[in-house]
This record gives C-alpha cells, structure tokens and sequence, in this order.
C-alpha cells in the first residue's frame, strides 16, 4: 500500500480550502456553535437535526416516499424510508447516514437520499439503525446486515422493488457501515451490484496525516471523533474490521465500489487507503476526490457547487451498476 495521501503532500492545510469552502468555515466559525462533544448525546442529536439540511437545497420532489419498518435481527422494528422517482421494480441502495454512530437519522438525510433516487433512477431505501450509546457496537453493523438481508429476501418484493440488483452505502460513519456490510455480503454470497462509500471511517485509530493536518477546523475536529467513538465503541475492539474494515483480512471478491472523499477531510488519506486495499485486490474502484473541501461537504448544495456534482457521479456510478440507461 503506498503512503498515505498527505505524507506526500506537503502544505498548510488552509491554503487548500476553495474560497467558497473557506468563507462557509469562517461563517460556521463566527456562529460560535456548541461543539458535539460539548453536549449530551440527546442535546447534539436536536442541534444536527435542527442544522443538517440548512445549506441543502429544497428537498426533491418524487413519486415515491413512504415510511415504513424494516425488522432486524433481534425482531426490533426499525424505522426506514423508501424514495422511489417512478412506480415499478426498480433497484434498490440501501443508504446508512452519517453522524458518527451517535447523531443523525432519516430527517438528517432526507434530502440526500431524494437527490440520489431522482438523479440515479433507482429507489433508495434509509434505514434508522439504533445509535449509541444506548446500543453500542456492533448494534448498528449488525442492523444494517439484517436489513440488507431482509431487502435480498422478503422486503424488495413486498416493496416492489427488485432484489437482485442490491447496492449499500453511506456517508461517514454509514459509509464504514456500508463497507462493512459489502464484505459481509462477499462472505455469505450475496451479490451486490456497488458499494457507495461517502467520505468513509475505515481505519482503527485517528492516527493518519490527515487527521493531524486537519484537526481542528475543517467541520469535522478531532474532539469530536474521539467523543462519537467513545460513546460507540470500546477502545480494545477498535482493530474489529466491523468497525475498521482497513483490518479486513482481505477484500478479494467485494462488490465495486464508489468512493467519495473530500481532500480537507480528517477521514481523506483511510479512505484513499481503503480504495487502494479494494484495487490491490482486483476490485473495481471509481474514486472521486474533491480537492479543496471538508467532511460533510456533499451536504451543502446552498453553498457549494461540488456537492451536486458529487451527488451526480454517486447517482452514474449507481446507475452504471445497475445498467439503467439515461
């Protein structure tokens, strides 16, 4: 594996942020939010469902989206959206939102997923995994798998959806979510046509270059992480490839993936480490790399032109995957 991405990049890491990116920080900065990691879980879970669609553009509208229940392993219900642009069988992504495990959920994202339904011709279906702390690892990977599972089966056909052509994916923490999720796939034989990983956690530690080089101010900080994953995980179990899927034994035979980063983003050199660990091991990568922009960044569509035009290359590489033609 070659070095990471910003042991070879020497720079001040300000001087890399686009203008647009810059002056939405400084403005983010003059706001003197609370930071997460400065409240409880309950009181950070009400400031990002009040913040997380502020600089989306309106949500889209489609032909279908209905909540529903998806059941999980130990029989819990949990909610999920299905967003549909047309009536019929049409694949299916399964979608993971972000929010470190700890914050985050269907309102979050709801903006997101209509984008990548209407501009992928696909359905997208979001899942309300349980978060922690109240369920810790491995609560949530094991959600996910069960509704991957319960979609291949049962829950594609009630939906009148199309099983057979499966994809996962996610952003941040459900962007590891969703790579957990395509090796488990890989393992017990279920095909998957791609895995979308947004800006995805991979690795065990904070401990690349890019989390030293991006610290603190560029939206995501380093006190934050630490608070998401100490409220998720135990530090022991952090080299479990459920929750760093850098550690994976191998990668041989996992779906292809499309890998979104952002170059100003603390989880910017797991990620490319990750896309090369699938290439070395003969999997299909298309990575896209958005230079100059922070963690989150496809989420604020008001303020950033890259933000539609990664919503759109997730949306072709889906649709590749899924053969469906324009």
């Amino acid at each position: 594996m070659r070095p990471f991405f910003h042991d070879v990049l020497p720079v001040t890491a300000t001087t890399l942020l686009t203008p647009a990116m810059a002056g939405l920080l400084d403005r983010i900065r003059r706001a003197q939010r609370v930071p997460f990691h400065a409240m409880t879980p309950a009181e950070a879970r009400a400031a990002y469902d009040k913040a997380a669609e502020v600089l989306e553009p309106p949500r889209a509208r489609l032909a279908r989206v209905q909540d529903l229940t998806v059941p999980v392993a130990d029989g819990t219900p949990l909610p999920a959206r299905l967003y549909a642009p047309s009536h019929g069988q049409l694949p299916v992504l399964l979608y993971l939102h972000g929010g470190g495990f700890v914050i985050g959920g269907l309102e979050t994202h709801d903006s997101l997923c209509r984008q990548l339904a209407l501009r992928s011709g696909g359905a997208v279906l979001a899942l309300d995994y349980r978060l922690a702390p109240e369920h810790r690892f491995p609560t949530a990977v094991d959600d996910t798998w069960a509704a991957l599972q319960w979609l291949a089966g049962p829950g594609a056909a009630a939906l009148g959806l199309n099983g057979t052509r499966l994809a996962v994916g996610g952003d941040s923490a459900g962007g590891t979510l969703a790579a957990v999720a395509a090796i488990h796939a890989r393992n017990t034989g279920l095909p998957l046509a791609l895995q979308l990983l947004i800006t995805p956690g991979t690795t065990a530690h904070q401990d690349t270059p890019s989390h030293r080089l991006f610290a603190n101010g560029f939206l995501l900080d380093t006190a934050n992480v630490s608070w998401f994953f100490d409220h998720y995980i135990d530090h022991h179990h952090r080299t479990d490839w459920r929750f760093a899927p850098l550690h994976a034994d191998d990668l041989d035979g996992v779906a292809p993936a499309c890998v979104v980063l952002a170059e100003c983003d603390p989880l910017v050199d797991e990620g490319i480490a990750y896309a090369d660990r699938l290439r070395m091991a003969g999997v299909p990568v298309a990575l896209e790399l958005y230079r100059g922009l922070t963690h989150d960044f496809i989420k604020m569509g008001r303020a950033l032109k890259e933000a539609a035009q990664a919503q759109q290359a997730a949306a072709d590489a889906l649709r590749a995957a899924w053969t469906i033609t324009p």
